[in-house]
């Protein structure tokens, strides 16, 4: 089968010009990282598998004992801090889309070691209100959800979910008000698998994935995971 034809660019690319690493410009590897900076990244060594949270003790943790999340589990590898902060940052903020390359390897790598059996019927990113689009030139969330729909052989469904409400930036509100802000922001489109997974680039309070969790299954869904790159702790 014939290569399309970025794929034919990028491979010349690779061979004219060797990746550097974004974080330090040393030779990097496919992940567009050097040996050393990837190694440096802020995992999560443990962690719930409800909500992601680190913990010193396989299985839940207190809070998703005592109150289960609205959606089924989640994944996040990266601790959103150092070196893996500077990347979302770059890339959602930045227009530097090259610096989601690292941050969806490392969830592929994730999903892959964690997941054996039942991976979802379809990705779904995490969408942004249209004017938000027309500002960024871009969703981060969906860049994202490209590269794991590709290498994880598994349908992305891009228009599923659409922000029907324009929100106050979740990062600028206290916890307790995040539920509110994004409650009957969004609506679902078209017809939706048994099991799906949400991915965006950071997981924080799980406000945002919670509403669309609770939307997903009143539209039919029966499960729905959240695949993040990066977990705030």
């Amino acid at each position: 089968m014939r290569k399309a034809w970025p794929e034919v660019v990028g491979s010349i690319t690779d061979w004219l010009l060797p990746r550097r690493c974004l974080l330090c410009d040393a030779p990097a590897g496919a992940d567009h990282l050097c040996e050393a900076c990837a190694d440096d990244l802020p995992r999560i060594p443990l962690a719930c598998p409800c909500c992601a949270r680190p913990v010193v003790t396989p299985g839940p943790c207190a809070v998703c004992l005592k109150r289960p999340p609205p959606f089924d589990a989640a994944i996040a590898p990266l601790d959103y801090a150092g070196a893996a902060r500077h990347l979302v940052t770059r890339f959602k903020f930045g227009g530097r889309l090259s610096h989601g390359v690292p941050l969806a390897h490392h969830l592929i790598e994730a999903v892959r070691r964690d997941i054996a059996t039942t991976l979802p019927d379809a990705l779904i990113p995490v969408p942004i209100h249209p004017r938000r689009l027309r500002e960024r030139g871009y969703n981060q969330s969906m860049e994202l959800a490209r590269p794991l729909a590709r290498r994880l052989g598994i349908p992305l469904l891009p228009h599923a979910l659409q922000r029907v409400r324009a929100t106050t930036p979740q990062m600028r509100l206290p916890e307790a008000a995040r539920a509110a802000n994004v409650r009957g922001a969004f609506a679902v489109h078209g017809d939706l698998p048994a099991h799906v997974a949400l991915i965006d680039d950071v997981l924080t309070t799980g406000a945002t994935v919670g509403e669309l969790a609770r939307l997903l299954k009143r539209e039919g869904c029966e499960r729905v995971d959240v695949w993040c790159a990066t977990r705030a702790t």
